[in-house]
């Protein structure tokens, strides 16, 4: 399996502010983050509204168009420079086919992932701002301090002076 990993995965380094996948075309490629930074976003009366930010140790790509190869809405992009491997969708389905640890691999970060999604969803319905500031920082808590205000503010789903008055509170 190491063979078969190791033909099929590249290293890539992208810059702070790449664009690392657009919404308009379908995404065909996952990064599994090795040193950096990404967020994946979406755009949205002309904002862009921020919905996740994985870092070292993660795989990063648009989830329903890299699973079903159509459009989706989201974009990711780099906060930091940032070093990442890179599997093709074609090599990853592969992998699955004919190493059932890759695929039990993918189920289990999948549903980190999902467990993630699940917290964020409940964090947003029923929680004030000033308790979805908290969850952020327990969520991110070892990258919080490197992803802009900005970001974090549309994150949260809150204006920038929410947070600063938020985060003056502390």
């Amino acid at each position: 399996m190491k063979n078969a990993l190791i033909n099929r995965i590249s290293f890539i380094t992208f810059k702070k502010g790449d664009l690392i996948h657009d919404a308009n075309k379908v995404c065909t490629r996952s990064y599994f983050i090795q040193k950096g930074l990404f967020r994946t976003y979406f755009i949205k009366d002309g904002k862009e509204i921020s919905e996740y930010f994985p870092a070292e140790g993660e795989w990063s790509n648009s989830p329903k168009s890299f699973r079903t190869r159509t459009l989706d809405i989201y974009y990711i992009d780099a906060i930091e420079d940032t070093e990442a491997f890179s599997l093709h969708v074609n090599d990853l389905v592969y992998l699955f086919e004919n190493f059932p640890e890759m695929e039990r691999y993918a189920r289990l970060s999948m549903g980190t992932i999902f467990g993630h999604l699940m917290e964020r969803i409940t964090s947003m319905r029923f929680t004030t701002a000033k308790e979805k500031y908290n969850h952020f920082i327990e969520t991110y808590y070892d990258i919080h301090h490197r992803i802009p205000l900005g970001m974090v503010a549309s994150y949260l789903g809150i204006t920038q002076e929410t947070l600063s008055r938020i985060r003056s509170e502390k």
